[in-house]
């Protein structure tokens, strides 16, 4: 379950050059409002496109968040600071584009629990056995978290009387927020007991230099790749490897992909050296080869992947051929030949067989 302690929200408006901050914080206690935060703080709570860091030395944001998670500083006053830094930068920015700031603390208990699971103490053990996380006390995971909000251009009706008569229009605009499914592309968020950071950001050209505003201005941190980033370079390293010992590539990834769908179920971290030694176990030239272009891409030695990430990227594989059949199938088929095969055929074409096939529905 994920509750949120305060949420705020501030408005830019970069075409008349307003900026409004609120001073209240967000009414949490109607439902629509409670549920729009609530989804956006679990979408980039589980986001692979999440980079990880800590605060360098000297980071002004770190006492700040350190003074407010303390309790020395109070949740609207620290919030808007932050709107202030993010209306100073953005609009130096040469496309700012018209956005708010959605400021939130918040607490997830899912994450305790996963963490529970995975911590190999015996309450972990029985929680993995029993498979029912709620029922575990933890203390829940504290987070302190901020999204830029991009608002979107929208059509919507106008009802007016007009000279005593009702007349409906249509009116454009640019109030709308995004959608809770849609992906937003610059947030952050700081971890209580850690100080540890997740955060997404893009560039922004600002006096002519690309510039990243959330980890290297107001942060002030280190980064680390996403897990998604360091997933994509194994499983790019695992098709080269297997295309350079000619196995079939697309069994290699999709193994690479099932192992870390199996990790991720034990725990949230995964280690790269590991899928190489998972996939080619049997094959020392290509663990050696595996690990050598490992290292020439500095992979780090392990990478957070959380559950609900790790299956949305290595849930299923799917592969094109060059006369353009497209399949489609689970990560962990790859490892059943029962119920699907790749061959080798003496011309050097590949065949494919799918098996066990009971009933086949159009889509």
């Amino acid at each position: 379950m994920l509750k949120v302690r305060n949420a705020i929200l501030h408005v830019f408006d970069f075409e008349t050059g307003g900026t409004y901050l609120s001073d209240r914080e967000l009414d949490l206690s109607e439902r629509p409002t409670r549920s729009y935060v609530q989804r956006h703080l679990r979408k980039i709570s589980s986001s692979p496109d999440s980079r990880h860091g800590e605060f360098c030395e000297g980071s002004a944001f770190a006492e700040k968040i350190a003074d407010y998670f303390a309790g020395r500083e109070e949740f609207v006053a620290l919030s808007q600071e932050i709107g202030l830094y993010f209306w100073e930068e953005l609009r130096k920015s040469d496309d700012p584009g018209q956005c708010d700031v959605l400021v939130a603390d918040f607490e997830d208990t899912d994450e305790a629990a996963a963490r529970a699971k995975a911590s190999g103490t015996t309450m972990g053990q029985a929680l993995a056995q029993a498979m029912v996380p709620d029922t575990y006390d933890a203390p829940p995971v504290r987070r302190f978290a901020t999204i830029l909000l991009p608002r979107k251009q929208a059509f919507v009706h106008d009802l007016r009387n007009v000279e005593g008569q009702a007349s409906n229009d249509v009116v454009r605009t640019d109030a709308a927020l995004p959608n809770p499914t849609q992906k937003v592309e610059s947030y952050l968020m700081v971890e209580a007991d850690t100080l540890q950071i997740s955060f997404c950001d893009k560039a922004r050209s600002i006096a002519g230099r690309d510039s990243y505003i959330i980890p290297d201005g107001l942060l002030q941190c280190t980064t680390r790749a996403s897990s998604k980033e360091v997933i994509g370079s194994v499983t790019k390293i695992v098709e080269d490897v297997a295309e350079e010992y000619g196995l079939t590539p697309a069994v290699a990834v999709s193994q690479a992909k099932a192992y870390v769908a199996e990790r991720a179920q034990m725990g949230e971290t995964v280690m790269p050296q590991e899928i190489g030694e998972r996939v080619f176990e049997d094959a020392p030239q290509m663990r050696e080869s595996f690990e050598r272009k490992a290292r020439e891409e500095r992979l780090p030695e392990e990478v957070p992947v959380r559950r609900g990430a790790a299956n949305r990227m290595t849930k299923s594989h799917c592969i094109r051929t060059d006369t353009g059949i497209e399949v489609t199938f689970p990560s962990e088929y790859a490892q059943r030949p029962e119920l699907i095969s790749f061959e080798r055929d003496e011309d050097g074409t590949m065949r494919i067989t799918l098996k066990g096939i009971a009933h086949i529905e159009n889509r």
